[in-house]
């Protein structure tokens, strides 16, 4: 399928979110989809009260919300209305199924694909798993056994799901992550107002941020940044932590530290050019995160968040720590460990050099068109 005009207009419905990780590969997907046959249908099935009944209509698409929930880990009494949710959850997807007439169902994990997918199984619509991790979730594998086709980010999914069935895809990825280019590092340090004499971190704590990445810098500031006399540093801390770590750098500032190339912001308005600016990123190691970073042939420090099912991200971060294109730091150890690893790292010219040639080997840049090519070959 390479001419245009050979994809016939289809209807889908796309399911899952929670998190960003989940929402922008279902996004792309569904953009991916238009872009094809612009009078494609699709309508998207989100949880109430997620970040997902947000943002997907600010993307353009319709979105209806399921009542499903997560299972909590500690007994609460909405594990005790988990079972009447979920039957609600799956009468719902039904009937959205019976009015929608998809051609097929598209799950991105979270909470709002079991029931849909399930639903949409049931119901003799055929399915697709986009699974984002290195380790596959409790639902998806559940869900993979009955689906048509399962794309993925990593090797080695024969553990959890059929393997005639596999297709590696990759995790779609924002269009602007390019491996920087002379032209992209000269508006990098000028938007940034970065030294280009200097080297320069990106440490990327989400748009809630990473209390442990904060903590991370934070004692290092406190220890007067050792290491870091030729060092700029561009700091996501996050949402979450603006006004504490706002209040921290003033007092450091007050206190003498040196803090004059350390620049903190809530949030990044150019990723592209931020990961341009860094000869080092420190991130932690969500699917999607893990997927821009192979995109931007950055050499990284992973720090995986604990506090994720499965232990996943650091399933995704030993991925390629295993292939000598990433490096990882464990939480608990980042406090210690983490700053003086990125002093480091970012001397030694040849390791950089070998880990930025070894994760631009691990990109997957197609995976939109993968994924749309997979759904065109079922439906």
């Amino acid at each position: 399928m390479t001419d245009t005009m050979e994809y016939r207009k289809i209807r889908a419905i796309i399911s899952g979110g929670g998190t960003g990780g989940h929402i922008f590969p279902a996004l792309s997907i569904a953009n991916k989809l238009k872009e094809l046959n612009p009078e494609t249908e699709i309508l998207f099935v989100g949880a109430e009260g997620r970040m997902e009944m947000e943002k997907v209509p600010a993307a353009g698409y319709e979105i209806v919300g399921l009542p499903i929930s997560g299972l909590q880990r500690k007994l609460t009494l909405s594990n005790l209305a988990l079972p009447f949710k979920v039957i609600k959850s799956v009468s719902t997807a039904k009937r959205l199924i019976r009015e929608f007439k998809p051609d097929i169902a598209i799950g991105v994990g979270g909470y709002a694909s079991a029931p849909l997918l399930w639903a949409a199984t049931r119901m003799g619509i055929p399915t697709l798993i986009q699974e984002q991790n290195g380790y596959a979730g409790l639902t998806n594998k559940i869900l993979g056994k009955k689906a048509k086709s399962i794309c993925v980010a990593y090797e080695g999914m024969e553990r959890f799901f059929p393997a005639d069935r596999i297709v590696l895809s990759g995790n779609p990825i924002r269009k602007e992550i390019v491996p920087a280019t002379p032209e992209m590092k000269r508006e990098a340090f000028e938007f940034y107002g970065l030294d280009p004499e200097k080297k320069h971190i990106f440490i990327v704590g989400g748009s809630l941020g990473s209390r442990t990445l904060n903590e991370a810098m934070k004692k290092w500031i406190g220890e007067g940044c050792p290491g870091g006399q030729d060092i700029e540093v561009i700091w996501q801390c996050g949402k979450y932590y603006k006004k504490q770590i706002d209040s921290f750098m003033e007092e450091a500032k007050a206190s003498g530290k040196p803090v004059e190339g350390i620049q903190h912001s809530d949030f990044i308005m150019r990723m592209d050019l931020a990961y341009a600016a860094a000869d080092i990123v420190i991130s932690r190691s969500g699917a999607s995160s893990v997927s821009e970073l192979c995109a931007a042939h950055k050499a990284v420090i992973f720090v995986p968040s604990p506090n994720v099912a499965e232990d996943h991200q650091t399933h995704n971060a030993m991925a390629l720590v295993r292939k000598d294109a990433a490096i990882m730091v464990k939480d608990a150890e980042a406090g210690e460990k983490l700053m003086k690893t990125a002093c480091g790292l970012i001397e030694d010219k040849e390791k950089i050099a070998l880990m930025e040639r070894n994760i631009a080997a691990l990109a997957l840049r197609e995976a939109a068109m993968t994924i749309a090519e997979e759904v065109y070959r079922i439906v």
